[in-house]
């Protein structure tokens, strides 16, 4: 039995509750009654309350972690790879001439891109590009869980994100680097429209064949613009997105299958999402790229070229050489292709394939510098600058280290008609005054000290029309003709013609007729060019227009032209220089087919040779010059080509006659519309009847006072005494010969002896017209002056043409 007691019994605890009931009112005094003890397994399984306070704390975290984020991660500027670009050179036409810069990038806006280039990349890489987020968690999660199961890593990556990479951040696979991508992609998609957003993908991704962005892809692999992609091609470029050089079908054939799997991925994409009909996308074929595209390299002329727009951008203060460097520019030259290959074709022909580099050592010191300009518009149309940049990288066209020998001469007689100059004895100088040609004939009027140059080859010409000193290149008849002028004044007009004030050794002394200036190839044809423009200059130009990232226009200074010489001066030049081309030491330039004008030139020790010229339409000068490879120290051309002489009636005016010839075919033939100086077919005689032995060193002893002029014969008529001309392609012959005034290009030496024993050091002689015969007939003038000087200095003489 139990015990049974009034005082109240101990309860277990929960005893007596029953299920359903409330705990509270089983316990006495309304106590709380404890919750039940969970064994077992039990223990392991969280409850609700933690499970929902947990993923509160989670959502509280992520919210927390997310904000912090956006507001820490910044968008950085762009990564120094994403902006540099290639700057691009285009030929007149818009083909390309070059690239340069490490990275071949040609940025271009949106609306320069073909909608199907667009769309295509949209179809290959996210189609919901415009609909979407800047991210998407749902395919980063796909990514992730396909990278894991190995079905290839995968990125899961919006356009937007890819941008991000390209554009802000590095290529490295980062847990930090995918965080800052995930947070600059949202801030990026509230701050660009979509438009701005793609442009920037389609400039940044990589192609492949070191193409970066499509415009460069367009043309690497099909020679085009972005502008003009069809759907097919437009398909392939954005197949290679995905993998670059794994789809390049060129260079890894036996990917082709796989290429064409992701090019009809592309194109049935581009169906779905309604961007290509059916009936467009039936009738495609695979469109395989090209197996060779322009090159970006600098080899061949690209290089010169580059580096010679590099410069006349910078010097005109164009654009400036941080500009330049950081790239973007798309530069539109007024270089003609056809033009420039011809001229290629031409030292090719004329004078590399006749060079024997093994068996003669002076022919690997030969080379070549040519410029033609278009005289009526100042535009350069074509240039040569050497072999090859990556072999000789000197611009033969732009150095100016070489003299120019008798090319000059022409701005001498330029100046004379110019400024009404006289000789000595008062008689206008025109194309038939009468000098002088006396080898080593002492000028008459300068102040400076003796000066008395050599003839070439010591030929004593006796009394000549400016005409014939002009077609035989007579040198002691153009330095008295510069003192009469006044040697200033043809300083004067060889810089209104176009040459720089800078000109190395472009002094005013009688040496200056003679070509002792160093001035450019290009230099003088722009000079040459104002001639054919019958006086009227303007600065050369070789741009034609310039853009920046595809749409900012660089502006271009305008191009200003002057009457720099009155009309007759120049036409009376063009005159006389015809003459050298029909009758004098340029008869190889007849060769072009076409009305010419020119002079030819030597430059000292036969170191350099020149033939300057042109048509109504096109002005070119071409120079061949001698170099040492190694030691780059200027080197004499006897010999080169198995040819004792290289002179300006050789090569050079023979390359100018096919450069010509082959730049012009097609165009109508103009004729030199001529306004020529008054009087200018008028004899101009000295006063006094001409006497004694012609063609003699020592003529008789006569005044100077009068000028040391040769007189006229009976008539009023020069007797012909032009030598056998054979155009200074026969060694031991050419066109006449100038010698030079001192080293220092415009000093004479005071009071020097004549050195009678041929070329010194001071400067150059022409090849001789005749080979040394003196010309036959006429006297020689009571004016003449011996042919040495007296004191104590010795004469430098020089050889030119």
């Amino acid at each position: 039995m139990h015990d049974m007691s009034d005082e109240p019994q101990p309860q277990q605890p929960n005893e007596g509750w029953a299920p359903g009931e409330p705990q509270a009112a089983q316990d006495e005094g309304g106590a709380k009654p404890e919750r039940p003890r969970r064994t077992g397994w039990r223990r392991l399984v969280p409850t609700w309350r933690v499970v929902l306070g947990a993923c509160v704390i989670v959502v509280l975290l992520a919210a927390g972690g997310f904000f912090l984020g956006y507001q820490l991660v910044k968008i950085p500027p762009a990564n120094a790879l994403a902006t540099q670009q290639a700057n691009v050179y285009l030929y007149a036409d818009g083909s390309v001439i070059a690239r340069d810069g490490e990275v071949n990038r040609e940025n271009v806006t949106l609306d320069q891109i073909s909608e199907d280039a667009r769309y295509a990349i949209l179809a290959a890489e996210d189609r919901d590009f415009y609909t979407e987020s800047a991210v998407d968690p749902k395919a980063m999660l796909r990514a992730a869980w396909n990278t894991a199961l190995g079905k290839g890593k995968q990125s899961g990556s919006t356009i937007t994100q890819q941008y991000v990479k390209n554009y802000y951040l590095r290529q490295e696979q980062t847990v930090t680097r995918k965080v800052k991508e995930f947070f600059i992609a949202i801030k990026l998609d509230r701050e660009q429209s979509k438009d701005k957003i793609l442009e920037g993908y389609l400039n940044t991704s990589f192609f492949g064949r070191n193409a970066y962005g499509i415009q460069a892809a367009a043309q690497a692999y099909y020679g085009m613009d972005a502008k003009d992609l069809d759907a097919g091609r437009a398909a392939y470029l954005a197949a290679l997105v995905n993998a670059p050089s794994q789809y390049d079908v060129v260079a890894h054939p036996e990917n082709r299958r796989a290429a064409e799997a992701r090019w009809n991925y592309v194109l049935d994409g581009m169906v779905t999402k309604g961007w290509l009909s059916r009936s467009e996308r039936a009738g495609m074929k695979f469109p395989m790229p090209k197996e060779t595209t322009i090159s970006t390299g600098l080899s061949g002329q690209r290089g010169y070229i580059v580096r010679i727009v590099q410069d006349y951008l910078v010097q005109n203060e164009i654009v400036d050489e941080a500009s330049l460097d950081a790239g973007g520019y798309r530069i539109t030259t007024t270089l003609h292709k056809d033009k420039q290959d011809a001229f290629v074709k031409a030292v090719d022909d004329q004078l590399m394939s006749k060079l024997d580099k093994k068996n003669r050592k002076v022919d690997t010191y030969v080379r070549a510098g040519g410029a033609a300009i278009d005289p009526k518009t100042g535009e350069v149309v074509a240039m040569y600058n050497g072999i090859d940049y990556v072999k000789q990288y000197t611009p033969n066209a732009t150095r100016r280290d070489f003299q120019v020998g008798s090319t000059f001469k022409p701005f001498v007689f330029t100046a004379a008609v110019e400024h009404g100059s006289r000789t000595q004895d008062g008689r206008p100088i025109t194309p038939n005054t009468i000098y002088d040609g006396t080898n080593k004939r002492p000028v008459q009027g300068w102040s400076g000290g003796s000066y008395a140059p050599e003839n070439e080859d010591q030929v004593s010409y006796g009394d000549v029309t400016v005409r014939e000193a002009t077609d035989k290149s007579v040198n002691s008849v153009y330095a008295q003709m510069a003192v009469d002028v006044g040697s200033d004044k043809v300083k004067e007009t060889a810089i209104d013609l176009g040459l720089p004030a800078t000109t190395p050794e472009l002094y005013p002394s009688p040496s200056i007729a003679l070509g002792v200036a160093q001035a450019s190839v290009l230099d003088m044809a722009e000079a040459y060019a104002t001639l054919a423009n019958h006086g009227k200059h303007g600065t050369y130009t070789m741009i034609k227009k310039i853009t920046k990232d595809g749409k900012e226009t660089v502006e271009l200074p305008e191009r200003r032209t002057r009457q720099a010489v009155s009309r007759e001066a120049a036409d009376t030049t063009t005159a006389v220089l015809r003459s050298v081309v029909q009758n004098g030491t340029a008869t190889a330039a007849q060769a072009a087919g076409r009305p010419a004008a020119g002079k030819t030139g030597t430059a000292e020790e036969d170191t350099a040779a020149w033939f300057a010229g042109y048509t109504p339409d096109l002005a070119t000068v071409v120079s061949v010059m001698g170099q040492d490879p190694v030691t780059a120290a200027h080197k004499s051309l006897y010999g080169a080509m198995g040819l004792d002489r290289v002179n300006g009636g050789g090569a050079p005016a023979e390359i100018w006659a096919q450069f010509t010839r082959d730049a012009l075919e097609g165009e109508p033939v103009a004729d030199f519309d001529l306004r020529i100086q008054a009087g200018a077919d008028q004899p101009q005689a000295p006063a006094t009847e001409p006497s004694g032995t012609p063609g003699t060193d020592d003529p008789a002893e006569g005044d100077a006072a009068t000028g040391g002029d040769t007189g006229d014969t009976p008539g009023g008529e020069t007797p012909d005494r032009t030598p056998d001309q054979s155009g200074g392609d026969t060694p031991g012959t050419a066109d006449g010969g100038t010698t030079g005034g001192p080293a220092t290009g415009g000093t004479p030496p005071e009071g020097g002896a004549a050195d009678t024993g041929g070329t010194a050091d001071g400067g150059t002689t022409d090849d001789p017209a005749t080979g040394g015969t003196p010309p036959e007939g006429g006297a020689t003038g009571t004016g003449g002056t011996t042919g040495t000087t007296t004191g104590t200095g010795a004469q430098n003489a020089s050889r030119r043409q």
